[in-house]
């Protein structure tokens, strides 16, 4: 873990929700330092999706707030909101492509509009996402003619293309098809190898076996467990995390 850092480049404190007359997240806390990778687990309607939709202001909390390199961010300065989530990528479990657009144009659309660029440039710099994600050969199809785990490439170029500080990724898999939730982790592992800074929630337990600084397991909108992955899913550790995970089939990450 990133831990030996004096200060968070992202912090989390108290965060709480209330929908629909539940509360979601009852004061949830936590620390991301540079280059490290958090995951999320546990069972659904514990709180994993909206807790990330409260670190990039999907959705405001109710209470607690949130820093980014130790300045408070003011979730209703529209200004600084925009340029906060420029710098936290957020990745959804349905990909959120427009259809109408072409791969590279999905990915370049917010380079053009946010950014300001021009298109040439937005062009060359989307083409150098696509390539980055596998995706060279794919630039000028349409969503409908690209695969689930292709789709979901495209998704994270696009957020790779804004330099992000963190990254959110969202059950990145889990709308996949067996088959093609590899190509999407071996994208991810080599961020993680990279040093890209990631909070990601899933049930690929090998892959978090394998990567993730520290496991959050949450339950009923709070953080009941955290540790290393090496002491939550030790066998005969006894943790509520390992009890969980002994229940999930899991697909394993195949390395090039």
């Amino acid at each position: 873990m990133k831990t030996n850092q004096k200060t968070p480049l992202m912090r989390v404190q108290d965060i709480s929700v209330r929908l629909g007359g539940r509360e979601i997240l009852k004061s949830v806390s936590l620390d991301l330092y540079q280059g490290e990778m958090k995951v999320l687990i546990g069972p659904s309607g514990g709180g994993k999706s909206t807790l990330l939709q409260c670190m990039n202001y999907l959705i405001l909390p109710d209470r607690g707030e949130i820093e980014l390199e130790g300045r408070h961010v003011d979730p209703h300065n529209a200004r600084e909101l925009c340029g906060f989530r420029q710098q936290v990528g957020m990745i959804f479990q349905d990909f959120n492509l427009f259809d109408h657009l072409t791969a590279v144009d999905n990915v370049s659309i917010a380079l053009r509009k946010v950014r300001g660029m021009g298109k040439a440039e937005a062009r060359d710099r989307a083409m150098a996402e696509l390539a980055r994600v596998g995706l060279s050969d794919k630039a000028r199809l349409y969503p409908a003619e690209l695969s689930g785990g292709q789709k979901q490439r495209v998704s994270i170029a696009r957020a790779l293309a804004m330099d992000p500080k963190v990254m959110l990724l969202d059950e990145p898999t889990s709308a996949l098809d067996p088959e093609l939730v590899s190509e999407v982790l071996v994208v991810i592992r080599s961020l993680a190898q990279n040093g890209m800074t990631m909070v990601m929630a899933t049930h690929q337990m090998g892959f978090t076996r394998a990567l993730a600084d520290e496991v959050l397991f949450m339950q009923e909108g709070r953080i009941i467990e955290q540790g290393s992955p090496r002491d939550l899913l030790a066998e005969g550790s006894g943790t509520r995390t390992l009890d969980f995970c002994s229940q999930i089939i899991d697909v394993e990450v195949c390395t090039p």
